[in-house]
């Protein structure tokens, strides 16, 4: 008894013709028969909740840690806001406290520390956002260009040490290198010269912390640069050499363009925190030069809000703060559409 097969060829005759014409049918492709063995999603169907997440689930898992820790420490506070508008007393909590509206942001914005403050954390992270965002940009346009892998690995591990520093041990150090009895102070008497104490300068303290978190985190910030300059193609190089172009055309031409998006996006997400130049430096050398130089908006909060008990004004300034940075990234965000660049999220079409 035989089984019955599809045939491999499909005949089809014509009335008033004898002969046959005779076509191969071609076999159902091995990617098709496992899709359809699997019990794959059709095209016209959409995926349920449930497929995507099973189909995602490694990625779900990857992202999970730094999703937990947004929740946890930025998104579960944000009720919390409302201190800013209360006179708040811890031991009343925030359903009894005393609503006085907007005169917490009246007293700050009547406070001349809060805007001396605010000068100074503008001037630093200005310095910052001009001096330090440059620097990994081209240590990695350095590092690209070494051939020696040994060297190349070498060289990151020695620029990426300081990130895994403290501040505490990282200001130690530039007070033994650039204190009053530091080592360049020493040199510059040995040579006859006048000492400059870069450590107790006020006017110089902007510039002393753009260097200490350069110093730190240059290296550090490479990373992604690296990132996106081994994302170009290669073949983009080749045919521009082949056409007679030098090192600098081809970086111009090509690197360039290729790490721009990067950049930009980097440079929005900079603005966003445009008001906070970090706690810990700042707190720890700011006796040194005063509350003049040395006050910013962090150790406002702390000294005027958490010490003196005001917490409603030590509120009202973190609201500020992160209404003038929300500002800020969506104004740049603009911007950077109408020059053509992605930004931190696309247009909608």
């Amino acid at each position: 008894m035989s089984s019955y097969s599809e045939p491999l060829v499909q005949s089809t005759t014509t009335p008033g013709e004898g002969a046959a014409d005779v076509r191969p049918v071609r076999p159902a492709s091995r990617g098709r028969r496992r899709a359809a063995a699997a019990g794959s999603v059709p095209a016209h169907r959409k995926r349920t909740l449930g497929q995507r997440i099973k189909r995602d689930r490694v990625m779900l898992l990857l992202i999970a840690p730094g999703f937990l820790y947004f929740v946890v420490f930025h998104w579960l506070p944000l009720p919390g806001s409302i201190v800013a508008f209360e006179d708040y007393q811890p031991y009343l909590g925030f359903i009894d406290s005393a609503w006085v509206g907007l005169d917490n942001f009246v007293k700050i914005f009547g406070d001349p520390t809060f805007w001396q403050a605010l000068r100074n954390t503008l001037v630093i992270t200005g310095l910052q956002l001009v001096l330090f965002f440059p620097i990994p940009i081209v240590l990695a346009l350095l590092l690209n260009s070494i051939m020696s892998d040994r060297i190349r690995k070498f060289v990151q591990s020695v620029v990426y040490l300081p990130h895994f520093l403290g501040w505490v041990i990282i200001v130690s150090i530039f007070g033994q290198v650039l204190g009053a009895t530091g080592v360049v102070p020493h040199l510059m008497q040995a040579m006859g010269l006048q000492p400059f104490e870069a450590m107790t300068t006020p006017w110089f303290f902007p510039f002393l912390v753009s260097i200490q978190s350069a110093w730190k985190d240059a290296g550090w910030g490479t990373i992604i640069f690296l990132a996106a300059l081994m994302n170009i193609d290669q073949e983009l190089y080749e045919a521009a050499a082949v056409d007679g172009a030098g090192p600098w055309q081809r970086m111009k031409t090509i690197t360039i363009p290729g790490i721009m998006p990067v950049i930009i996006l980097l440079l929005i997400l900079n603005l966003g925190s445009i008001l906070s130049v970090g706690f810990e430096q700042i707190v720890l050398q700011r006796d040194n030069v005063g509350a003049g130089a040395g006050e910013v908006l962090d150790t406002w909060v702390y000294y005027h809000g958490i010490q003196n008990g005001q917490w409603g004004p030590a509120a009202a300034v973190g609201l500020v703060k992160g209404v003038v940075g929300l500002a800020l990234v969506l104004g740049a965000n603009k911007v950077a559409h109408l020059f053509g660049q992605e930004g931190v999220y696309s247009r909608g079409k």
